[in-house]
């Protein structure tokens, strides 16, 4: 009986001794310290040398914004209403004008689903639309026409007054070849004695 205490007894002190250095190790092991930095931050530098700094480094845009694995989730609760109805139209989907081949006529949407998905590609594209370039240019033009009118109407109206008045300082000038009558001298009574008799009049 005693050997058998006593054998146990080495085999708690056995377990004691063998989870002592484990104990120890994960409290004297090295700190990690987990950092986020954008653009240009700098990383802080370890306090001592039982520490590990990791640092991630973002973009300045990330800084206010909620974390990007907090952003979206695949839970179905989130999932939006417009794609919750869209799938309920395509489970039910069949027949004419369905494209599926389940009905009779399932193969008659397919061409309008070929359209409609052309139509949405192209709202969707980010390529470059000549169309609605055309068309704006059209527009900016279009409002600018009636102050170009305005404009047009007011320099018309200018060259015809300057076109009369040049008419008019014509009429006025003496023709070639024409010399204006010399001003006949005034015969009052001073100039009357000074003018000769006529030898007619005795």
């Amino acid at each position: 009986m005693k050997c058998v205490a006593s054998l146990g007894v080495l085999a708690m002190a056995g377990v004691a001794f063998s989870a002592a250095p484990a104990s120890s190790q994960e409290e004297g092991g090295d700190r990690v310290n987990m950092v986020i930095a954008y653009a240009e931050d700098e990383c802080p530098e370890p306090v001592d040398d039982e520490e590990i700094v990791v640092c991630q480094i973002l973009v300045e845009a990330e800084r206010y914004r909620i974390p990007s694995n907090l952003r979206t989730s695949s839970s179905p609760e989130n999932t939006p209403w417009a794609e919750r109805v869209e799938q309920f139209k395509m489970i039910g989907a069949f027949g004419t004008m369905s494209c599926s081949p389940t009905g009779a006529g399932g193969f008659t949407g397919c061409t309008q689903q070929m359209i409609d998905a052309a139509y949405a590609d192209k709202a969707e594209s980010s390529r470059v639309r000549f169309s609605q370039l055309i068309q704006e240019a059209r527009e900016e033009r279009l409002s600018t026409i009636d102050a170009d009118a305005a404009a047009e109407q007011g320099r018309v109206e200018q060259i015809e007054r300057e076109y009369l008045e040049r008419l008019e300082r014509e009429r006025q000038q003496p023709l070639p070849g024409e010399e204006a009558e010399a001003p006949l001298p005034d015969l009052g009574p001073e100039n009357a004695e000074e003018a000769p008799s006529d030898p007619n009049n005795g």
